[in-house]
């Protein structure tokens, strides 16, 4: 199986769920608790060497979208990096069951189970799921990967070594969101928006992709409303 989840993007310091990034000595079938066990840092203020919201907010490039030229094939998307039969999307459903499913032929899943945090809903199917890229390819390409090669975009589609880049949801919530940013859709759980939008920062810093201003605007209304969520990235290699 590739490697997933070296460094969690985004911790949520209140009462959201979020899939915890196990140690390697943790059972990797075992159910993540509904909110981390550390107590909660001062409003505004960093833990463990992350950023405040609003201080990731901040550290976002400025920059208008420009979707000239997008197309989703754009981005070679669900490959299979390490050979071992599992492509990105069965790697991700792996890696975020609560339930571990039962794996077959050419990396076919049976069983499982699953919670989709936008919407809070157990799924018990794999085939319910879709693997959401948590800035979609088409925001990605207006903020700024239009000017790189076709590897990197590659690397970005099929990013397995971050905690939130790509995450397992309902279909029907991927659907709704389509591309928009979180000026135009925030989940429809309330408990998960907080932690959305830490998602969401933590993978633009990681990839050096721009917002504009009504995404700014959005984002930072959030940051106001979230002041105990804390940011924590990777820069992508």
């Amino acid at each position: 199986m590739a490697l997933r989840r070296l460094v969690p993007l985004a911790t949520l310091l209140l009462g959201a769920a979020l899939t915890a990034c196990y140690p390697p000595s943790a059972d990797p079938d075992s159910k993540p608790p509904a909110a981390p066990s550390s107590p909660a840092a001062a409003p505004g203020a960093p833990a463990d060497g992350g950023l405040s919201l609003a201080d990731a907010v901040a550290k976002l490039p400025a920059g208008d979208e420009v979707r000239d030229g997008y197309e989703r094939d754009s981005f070679k998307h669900w490959t299979d990096e390490d050979g071992d039969g599992c492509a990105t999307r069965a790697e991700v459903l792996l890696a975020e069951a609560v339930k571990a499913p039962e794996q077959g032929d050419r990396c076919s899943l049976t069983g499982g189970e699953w919670v989709s945090y936008y919407d809070e809903q157990t799924v018990t199917a794999a085939g319910r799921l879709d693997i959401d890229h948590m800035v979609p390819l088409a925001e990605a390409w207006d903020s700024g990967a239009s000017k790189w090669d076709a590897a990197r975009r590659e690397a970005y589609a099929n990013d397995l070594g971050a905690e939130r880049s790509l995450v397992a949801v309902t279909a029907r919530t991927n659907r709704q969101k389509g591309d928009k940013d979180p000026a135009q859709w925030l989940p429809p759980a309330e408990a998960a928006r907080c932690a959305y939008g830490a998602d969401w920062v933590g993978t633009k810093l990681r990839w050096t992709l721009n917002a504009d201003t009504a995404e700014r605007a959005a984002l930072e209304k959030m940051a106001e409303e979230c002041a105990n969520t804390v940011v924590e990235y990777e820069v992508a290699p």
